[in-house]
């Protein structure tokens, strides 16, 4: 049996992968510290370590792979020199480190080299889009669809509740995807007053209206050959949706005040809080522009829906909020985490961010269940 240790400072990712890697029948140890690595290693012939770049891997000729918070190209390149097998960004996706643990047991660590770095650092390319947190069965259907929808050029409807994560999945189907060099361009329908909305997507000529004193691209312009994210598309009114829909259509745009018509290479991806069958049904929204933005439909979940996340959230939160303050990252206790759990989050994660930076503010050196109950009402 494969035997893996696993390092990392963070207890939450520890559990995760070691319950993970333990259902894929491996013999996994965990250790939160080089100390504790260290003494493992001398009482146990581990195959290979999975440790967190903020980790020292102790030098015992064990093959090792490297996890990582950070997905910049720095952060991997200095991982493969420092004799990392593999660079893996969280949250980790399981597919990828199994074959990666395939890979380092197949063959033996190689000396690092500049040269290695570019393999090394593509799969951290695809991650700037930011992690998408969690190891729920619900998390996972989310990430598998992205895997799955990311590569052809199909148009995508994200729908969940506000401040569930629908942006950072529309960044993932772009950083994942042949447009990922290419622009990323995003606009909130909900925030554009109906009578500027559609200048701000198609542009307009200089003299089009009293404030028109330039020429202006609009967001399909600016998209060109990339992704264009329409945030809150159901807040969009009838006529700009009729436009919307001949564009998507034509592929092809008219500035407001030209006639030139102008071809656009664009992957719309839309997203919306908002029930657009119901809209539909009301007259609301175009059913015709719905099938039209609606080829694949990916649905995230609210946090009250896969709560078992909580945990590795609130740990994630801790450690950023500290971050940013420049403070140690703050202990949980246990009731505090279980009653974070138990609260119905109808601000989703945006909320629980809100939340666990407020926690980092006002308690003492840990944050208890008394911190909670004062302080999350």
């Amino acid at each position: 049996m494969t035997k893996v240790l696993i390092l990392d400072h963070s207890k939450s990712v520890r559990n995760v992968l070691r319950e993970r890697l333990e259902y894929e029948g491996f013999s996994a140890e965990a250790a939160e510290d080089d100390t504790q690595a260290s003494e493992l290693c001398e009482k146990i012939p581990f195959d290979v370590i999975l440790s967190d770049t903020a980790c020292r891997v102790p030098d015992r000729g064990i093959p090792f792979i490297a996890l990582s918070d950070d997905a910049s190209i720095d952060s991997a390149v200095r991982a493969v020199r420092n004799g990392a097998q593999d660079f893996l960004t969280k949250p980790i996706d399981m597919n990828h480190l199994l074959q990666s643990i395939q890979q380092a047991l197949d063959n033996p660590p190689a000396p690092a080299a500049p040269t290695a770095a570019p393999k090394r650092c593509r799969r951290a390319r695809t991650a700037q889009a930011g992690r998408i947190i969690g190891i729920s069965p619900e998390i996972e259907h989310v990430r598998q669809l992205i895997d799955k929808v990311a590569p052809c050029e199909a148009r995508v409807l994200i729908t969940g509740e506000n401040g569930t994560g629908k942006e950072l999945v529309a960044r993932w189907l772009h950083a994942k995807s042949p447009r990922a060099a290419a622009p990323f361009v995003e606009v909130n329908c909900a925030a554009i007053p109906s009578e500027l909305i559609e200048s701000e997507l198609f542009g307009h000529e200089r003299g089009a209206f009293t404030s028109a004193i330039k020429q202006r691209k609009g967001k399909f312009e600016l998209a060109d050959g990339g992704t264009l994210f329409m945030d809150e598309i159901g807040d969009m009114s009838l006529p700009a949706q009729a436009k919307v829909l001949r564009a998507l259509q034509e592929n092809r745009i008219c500035r407001v005040g030209g006639d030139k018509e102008i071809e656009v290479n664009v992957r719309v991806i839309a997203a919306t809080n908002k029930d657009l069958r119901e809209e539909i049904r009301k007259g609301n929204f175009r059913e015709d522009l719905y099938h039209r933005i609606g080829v694949i439909i990916i649905h995230v979940p609210a946090l009250r829906e896969h709560a078992r996340d909580i945990p590795t959230l609130v740990d994630h939160f801790i450690r950023l909020v500290s971050e940013e303050y420049g403070i140690p990252p703050k202990e949980i206790d246990p009731e505090a985490m279980a009653a974070l759990q138990a609260m119905p989050w109808t601000g989703n994660i945006r909320e629980l961010r809100n939340v666990i930076e407020r926690l980092i503010v006002l308690s003492a050196e840990r944050i208890t269940l008394d911190d909670v109950k004062a302080y999350c009402n």
